[in-house]
C-alpha cells in the first residue's frame, strides 16, 4: 500500500544557477551597459535602419494618401506589456476596487494527470484528525488534512472540531459544516467517510494509535514517519491539527487546498441564511459597505504583549491572561508596537480609513467577539463613522439559536465579510489571513490590512501634524497594503493568506482598466452612495509562528 503513496513524493529541485550560455548574456549585458565600442556601433546602426524606414513610410504615406503608422496600435502593444509598471505606479487608489481585479480570477480544477481517489477499501487506513483552535485556525486544519490523507492515500474520517479551546464551544463538523456535501465534493480527490466502520474497530487489538506532528512538516515527514504508522495500525489519529503542513506543495496539491478551503467548506444551511439575511440589510441601507474584523479580545490583547494606553490596571488584567501561555516570552510593549506587533485599536482602524478616504457616512459593519473596555473602546469608531452596525443589531430571533456557539458566531462575520465590498482588519490572525486569501481567489476584491510598523509611528505623532499631512502619510504607507493582485512576492506568506497557485490571469486589456470609473479614485474624501430600497519544518511545537490567537 505504502508504495502507492510514494508516488506523491514531490519531484527533486532543479538546479536553477546560471551555466555557460547565462554568462555569455549577462557579459554581453553588462558590456552594453558599460558601453562597448561594438555596441554603440550596433545600435547607431540601428538607429540609421530604423529612421530609413520611417522615412520610407512617410514618403509612401504622402503619395499614395493612407496613414501607415499606427500609432494607437503601437501604444496598445507598448501598454500592455507594462501592466507591472502601471499598477505599481502612484496613481490616485480606488479604496472600493482594484481596477486590475476584473484580470485576475480563482482557478483550482484538478489536472487531468491528477489520479482520482483511492477507494476506502484499497487505502493505507482511516486517518482521524482533532483541528484545533477558533473556526477559522480549524479551517486551516480542516484544509490540510484533506491534502494529508490525499499524500498518505487514507481514507479521512471527518475532522473533529476542538470543544477545549478558549472558547468551551461543543460545536461538531456538522453543526458548522455542510458534512454532506464537504464529503460529495471531494469524492474524487479523497474518500471521506463519518466514521470508522465498526468491523475495523472490533479487529483492532489495540485504539487508535494518537501523535502529534512537528509544525509545517512536509509531505516526506508524513511518508516517512506517518505512513509506516498507518499502514501498521490501520487506524491513526493526528491531534492538535493547525499549521501541521508545509506552506510550499507542488501545484496540484496547492490547488486541492483550494477546492476544499474556498468550495467543500459550505457552512450549514442555517448559518448561511442568517449570514445572508444580515448581508442584505446592510445592502438596504447603503449600496456598498465595508466590514472591519476587529480582533481586540481580552486574550487576544494579552498574547500579543502590547500596551494600549489603559495603565496599571489593564496591565494585570492583561498579565493575567497571558499565564494561559506558559512558553511566551517577556516582551517590551514600545519595541513590540515599533516592530508593528501590534493590533490597532479601534480608534486607530477608524482614523486610518478617514485618512484613506472613507467619508464619515460610509456604512460600516463590525466583526468582532468581546471588545476589551466593550462600549469605551469603540466609542470613538463609531463617533468617526456613525453607520456603524454588528451581527447584533441587524439580527431578531435569527442569532438566538447561535449565540452559546463561538464557532457558528464566528462564521456570521465570516459570511458578512467575505460579502462586504471592502474587508479591513486591525490585526494578522487566522481569519484575516483566510479572508485575506478568499478574496483574492474570487477577484482581488478589496482587502486593506493596516501597515502597522509604519502605521504607529504616525498614531504616535498624529497630534504633532495636521490632519491633510497625516492622511497623506497614511495614503502612502498603505500602498502596497491595498489588496492589489501585484502586492504578492513569491516566496512570502502563508498559502492560505496568498493562494497564488490557484489564481490565473486574462489576457490585459489597457483600455479596459483605464475605462475604469474613474471617478472613484480618491479624492480627499469619498462618500458612500446610500440607497433606501436596494438591496519551513520545526519540531518546537509551541513555535510563535502566529501573531494571534484565533
Amino acid at each position: 500500500m505504502g508504495v502507492v503513496a510514494e508516488a506523491w513524493r514531490p519531484p527533486p529541485q532543479l538546479n536553477k544557477s546560471g551555466g555557460g550560455g547565462g554568462g555569455g548574456l549577462w557579459k554581453w549585458w553588462r558590456s552594453l551597459l558599460s558601453g562597448g565600442g561594438q555596441h554603440k556601433r550596433s545600435v547607431m546602426w540601428w538607429k540609421w535602419v530604423c529612421g530609413f524606414m520611417l522615412f520610407s513610410l512617410a514618403v509612401i504615406s504622402l503619395f499614395t494618401g493612407h496613414v501607415v503608422s499606427h500609432l494607437e496600435w503601437a501604444q496598445q502593444l507598448s501598454k500592455r506589456s507594462l501592466l507591472v509598471w502601471d499598477m505599481s505606479r502612484k496613481e490616485p487608489i480606488d479604496v472600493w476596487k482594484s481596477k486590475y481585479s476584473k484580470f485576475f480570477y480563482g482557478c483550482s480544477d484538478r489536472g487531468n494527470n491528477f489520479p482520482p481517489a483511492v477507494q476506502e477499501h484499497k487505502s493505507n487506513g482511516y486517518l482521524l484528525i482533532a483541528a484545533s483552535g477558533g473556526l477559522n485556525q480549524q479551517r486551516t486544519g480542516i484544509t490540510d488534512a484533506v491534502v494529508v490523507a490525499r499524500i498518505l492515500n487514507a481514507t479521512l474520517v471527518v475532522p473533529e472540531l476542538d470543544h477545549h479551546s478558549y472558547w468551551k464551544d461543543d460545536s461538531d463538523f456538522n453543526d458548522v459544516f455542510d458534512v454532506n456535501w464537504f464529503i460529495s465534493s471531494l469524492a474524487k480527490d479523497v474518500t471521506i467517510v463519518k466514521r470508522v466502520p465498526d468491523r475495523v474497530m472490533r479487529s483492532m487489538e489495540k485504539p487508535p494509535y494518537t501523535m502529534r506532528v512537528p509544525r509545517k512538516s512536509t509531505p516526506e515527514y508524513y511518508l516517512d514517519q506517518v505512513l509506516p504508522i498507518l499502514s501498521r495500525r490501520h487506524v491513526l489519529q493526528l491531534t492538535k491539527f493547525d499549521y501541521r503542513l508545509a506552506n510550499d506543495l507542488d501545484e496540484e496539491m496547492q490547488k486541492l487546498r483550494c477546492r476544499v478551503n474556498y468550495n467543500a467548506l459550505r457552512f450549514t444551511k442555517r448559518i448561511q441564511s442568517v449570514g445572508m439575511k444580515v448581508v442584505k440589510r446592510m445592502r438596504k441601507m447603503a449600496k456598498r459597505f465595508i466590514a472591519v474584523h476587529l480582533r481586540f479580545e481580552p486574550d487576544m490583547l494579552a498574547f500579543s504583549g502590547c500596551d494600549f494606553g489603559g495603565g496599571e490596571k489593564e496591565r494585570a488584567e492583561l498579565a493575567e491572561i497571558r499565564k494561559r501561555w506558559d512558553t511566551l516570552p517577556d516582551l517590551d510593549p514600545l519595541e513590540e508596537r515599533k516592530r508593528g506587533k501590534c493590533p490597532l485599536t479601534p480608534h486607530e482602524v477608524g482614523l486610518m480609513l478617514r485618512a484613506l478616504g472613507f467619508a464619515n457616512d460610509t456604512y460600516i459593519y463590525v466583526a468582532s467577539g468581546e471588545i476589551y473596555g466593550g462600549e469605551k473602546t469603540l466609542r470613538p469608531l463609531r463617533e468617526l463613522f456613525p453607520n456603524f452596525y454588528t451581527k447584533e443589531m441587524l439580527t431578531n430571533d435569527e442569532l438566538k439559536p447561535l449565540l452559546p456557539y463561538s464557532s457558528r458566531l464566528a462564521a456570521i462575520d465570516y459570511i458578512v465579510s467575505d460579502e462586504s465590498d471592502v474587508f479591513i482588519t486591525n490585526n494578522n490572525g487566522n481569519m484575516a489571513k483566510i479572508l485575506a486569501g478568499r478574496r483574492r481567489y474570487m477577484g482581488h476584491k478589496r482587502t486593506i490590512r493596516p501597515n502597522a510598523k509604519k502605521l504607529s509611528a504616525l498614531f504616535m505623532d498624529r497630534e504633532k501634524m495636521e490632519w491633510h499631512t497625516f492622511a497623506k502619510k497614511v495614503k502612502s504607507c498603505q500602498r502596497g497594503f491595498m489588496g492589489d493582485p501585484d502586492e504578492f512576492k513569491p516566496g512570502r506568506g502563508e498559502f492560505h493568506e496568498y493562494p497564488q497557485a490557484c489564481i490565473c490571469q486574462r489576457p490585459f486589456s489597457y483600455d479596459k482598466a483605464s475605462t475604469d470609473d474613474d471617478d472613484e479614485d480618491i479624492p480627499e474624501e469619498v462618500h458612500n452612495n446610500t440607497s433606501s430600497g436596494h438591496g519551513h519544518l520545526s519540531s518546537v511545537d509551541n513555535e510563535r509562528d502566529e501573531v494571534f490567537p484565533d
